[in-house]
């Protein structure tokens, strides 16, 4: 099976693509700060979601929960850059379109992994 293929692995990849196309979108003042942070969150959930895919049933679950809190920490760094400006509401919707797809995802692969 080739990891890659996974769409829990491809939408959390084009996410990324999609977030790392607005870098320059956002102040230079947050680039350092809630930006990078935001980032890093994103690429734990990939982390995590790859991990996951190559792991037995039983060792998955700790890797789809770890991937689960990190997406919920990316929600609030979304939400807290378009509040303070540094995202604008139509970049802000398309991410969140986007994470909220993940997150159906996310929650169906630990509801059957789970089961």
């Amino acid at each position: 099976m080739d990891h890659f293929d996974i769409p829990l692995f491809k939408k959390s990849y084009d996410l990324y693509k999609t977030l790392y196309g607005y870098r320059l979108a956002v102040p230079k003042l947050d680039r350092y700060g809630i930006w990078q942070k935001t980032e890093n969150t994103l690429l734990e959930v990939i982390e995590h979601v790859l991990l996951a895919s190559q792991k037995a049933k039983q060792e998955k679950i700790s890797h789809l929960e770890q991937a689960s809190s990190s997406l919920n920490l990316l929600r609030v760094f979304i939400r807290l850059m378009k509040d303070t400006k540094a995202l604008d509401m139509k970049k802000y919707l398309i991410l969140e379109v986007a994470i909220e797809e993940i997150g159906r995802m996310l929650g169906g692969w630990i509801k059957s992994t789970k089961e």
